[in-house]
């Protein structure tokens, strides 16, 4: 894929994340470019996956060009114009932080119900076993127990963001209506929905306090009642929530195979999640 040379003189910085920053075009309000901090494939990655997303008709961002100013490479999208993540709108409205979580959870339930084509995706399972073999941090025997457990997880065709933070959902709020997108659709991928929830519970949950506020614009206390409001939504009002966060724990503490390969260290903090359970 042949990247188009840009200036990034032409563009306004607008916001920071983990692996890059966003800026707004100076002059073209239609146009906002993703720019990453280090791995130039991952932006070709994401690029081919959020073309086959949007075909799919998964409500995101219209994706455009891979670019490159000569130094990083980047994506170029079609602009949503007053767009507010989910996460900043409730650290700007903390008394809304239960409506916007419970409208999380029915955009989440949305995703989840959408079959793919299995053959233009990759199983969630596969990429887990794949960073399983190359976690450095495991023991052979504590691999094997993760490796069964996630065998014996249960499979679907249906669609998983494979990044399922609450700062990753945004919405336009125009005249009182709301219009979600999913961003950020890299990790998109197919399989069982819990491998996704685990990362929304890891998000309200296991973070330190200047962390989630740094990147989620809100206190830890804040994330819990996301949370608390999150879970019947999806799951339903008459379910066991104490039982289903049990089960959520652990596929939260998968998501430490992810956090240790971008890290390169063992992470105990996450591993606490697997501990008894799965090894």
């Amino acid at each position: 894929m042949e990247a188009i040379k840009i200036d990034l003189n032409d563009y306004v910085r607008t916001g920071e994340g983990a692996n890059g920053a966003s800026y707004d075009h100076k002059t073209d309000k239609s146009i906002m470019l993703k720019m990453y901090f280090r791995n130039f494939e991952a932006a070709e990655v994401e690029l081919e996956m959020a073309r086959k997303v949007y075909a799919m008709g998964v409500p995101t961002p219209e994706p455009g060009d891979l670019v490159t100013d000569g130094k990083a490479m980047g994506i170029r999208f079609r602009r949503i114009e007053g767009k507010k993540a989910y996460s900043r709108a409730c650290g700007d409205n903390p008394e809304r932080t239960e409506e916007y979580a419970r409208e999380f959870a029915q955009l989440c339930r949305k995703l989840h119900a959408i079959h793919v084509d299995t053959m233009r995706f990759e199983n969630v399972k596969d990429r887990l076993y794949k960073m399983l073999a190359d976690n450095p941090f495991f023991t052979d025997e504590q691999k094997q127990k993760i490796h069964d457990f996630i065998a014996a997880a249960p499979d679907a065709d249906t669609a998983i963001h494979g990044d399922l933070q609450f700062s990753n959902g945004i919405f336009v709020e125009k005249e009182g209506m709301r219009t979600p997108y999913f961003i950020d659709l890299g990790d998109f991928c197919y399989g069982y929905p819990m491998f996704d929830i685990g990362m929304v519970y890891l998000c309200c949950f296991l973070n330190d306090e200047s962390w989630t506020r740094d990147v989620f614009h809100m206190s830890n206390a804040m994330a819990r009642r996301f949370w608390d409001a999150f879970a019947p939504e999806y799951f339903g009002h008459d379910a066991n929530l104490d039982e289903i966060e049990k089960m959520v724990r652990i596929y939260a503490g998968l998501k430490t195979l992810v956090i240790e390969r971008d890290t390169h260290r063992p992470m105990p903090e996450f591993r606490a999640m697997l501990e008894g359970t799965v090894y």
